[in-house]
Formats: C-alpha cells, structure tokens, sequence
C-alpha cells in the first residue's frame, strides 16, 4: 500500500491564531504610523511574513526595512501567544491521534515562521507529533505557491498525490492543489472571508471532515 500523509497548515486549524494575527499585525501597522483593519488584512492570511510586508510596506511607504518589521511585529506576537491562553482547536488532538494509529504520516506546512510554529506547538504539546515542520519561508515561494507543502511531502517521503491538506485560507487550498493534492477547506469564521471553493472538502469543524472519504484508512468515529 502506498504510504500516505497528512498535512496540517497551522493558523485558524491547529491553533484558532487569526484573531491574534490580525490583532498584532494592525498595532505593528500602526506602531508604523498607518492605519489598517481586518479586511485589509484579509487577502494576506496563508501569506508568509516578508511577502505580507514586502506588500504592506510598498502600500504604505514604511521606512524600516521587512527584516525590521518582522522582529518588531515577532517580538509582539510571540507575547501575545504566550499571554493568549488559547487552546488547540476542537477535535484536532483527536484527529492527530486517529492518524498515527492508523499509520498515516503527518506534517506541519505553515506560512508562519519557524520560531513562532515552535512555539504554538510546544505550548500544545504537540511539537513531537509531527514528522516534520516546514514553514513557507523556508522554501523558495510562500503560499499560495506550492513549495512548502512539496518540501513537506519530500521530508516525510510521500508522494504528493498521496498526500491530503487541511487548509483555512484561500492561498492554503491553492497551495496544496498546485501542489498535486487533496485539500480539505475548513471554515473558520475567525480567518476572515476566505473562499474555499478550490477545496476537494469543505467543513465547517474538525469533527466534520469525512474520514471515511479521504483513503487514509480512518473509519468515521
């Protein structure tokens, strides 16, 4: 049988985040010296860091350089997580655990930087569940460009046709399907507006997905 994987992006799925994301990118604009809202913020969700603010700084105009912007806005986010108290998603413990039994390889493929999936993921004692953690800013494009999700079929030894996605955002399920697999769309109100119409699924939580449905082997609870 074909070896087959699970990938996970992490924002709005593993970790309901986008609020804190959306919280922390308005006050680094601001702190900047514009001024931006949710919806403005909105098309950049699945987007890594420099690409978000390569955009955002030609916008607006900002002196400092991304690198800059980055530390700053890192600096503030990674506070916030640890001040947040937010839990892991509902069902997702659950999820992870039904796929290792069942022998299905699992992944972390997110457009958030390394330091900051770390984090989330120890904080959740979930860091060493994972096969492997690519962020999109180690590869050479960030979604909506496949790369982080075919570098993290390449670690785990997985063909991508053999690989299936769960996504919150419109450039997550792009990603994953310029990358040859199957993607699961999972509404998320907190992600804001996001179309997931490209999805093979769409549910509304993680007890929705049609386990049944994906070939993994897992069989409805």
């Amino acid at each position: 049988m074909t070896q087959q994987a699970f990938l996970f992006d992490m924002d709005g799925v593993i970790i309901d985040s986008e609020p804190l994301h959306f919280a922390v990118d308005i006050e680094t604009v601001r702190a900047l010296g514009a001024e931006i809202d949710q919806h403005g913020l909105e098309p950049y969700v699945g987007m890594t860091n420099p690409e978000m603010w390569k955009r955002l700084r030609a916008q607006f105009g900002f002196e400092p350089s991304i690198a800059e912007i980055i530390e700053l806005q890192m600096n503030r986010k990674l506070e916030a997580l640890a001040a947040s108290g937010l839990t892991a998603m509902d069902g997702i413990a659950e999820l992870i655990d039904a796929l290792l039994a069942a022998g299905v390889r699992i992944g972390v493929a997110s457009s958030s930087p390394r330091v900051f999936i770390e984090a989330v993921l120890g904080q959740f004692g979930l860091l060493d569940k994972f096969g492997c953690i690519v962020s999109g800013e180690e590869v050479p494009m960030g979604k909506p460009a496949p790369d982080v999700y075919r570098e993290a079929a390449r670690q785990l030894g997985v063909s991508p046709d053999a690989c299936v996605v769960l996504e919150d955002s419109r450039n997550g399920v792009r990603a994953a399907k310029a990358a040859g697999m199957r993607a699961i769309g999972l509404r998320n109100p907190n992600s804001g507006q996001q179309d997931l119409s490209e999805a093979d699924w769409i549910v509304g939580s993680i007890a929705d997905i049609p386990l049944a449905e994906l070939g993994l082997g897992l069989a409805q609870p």
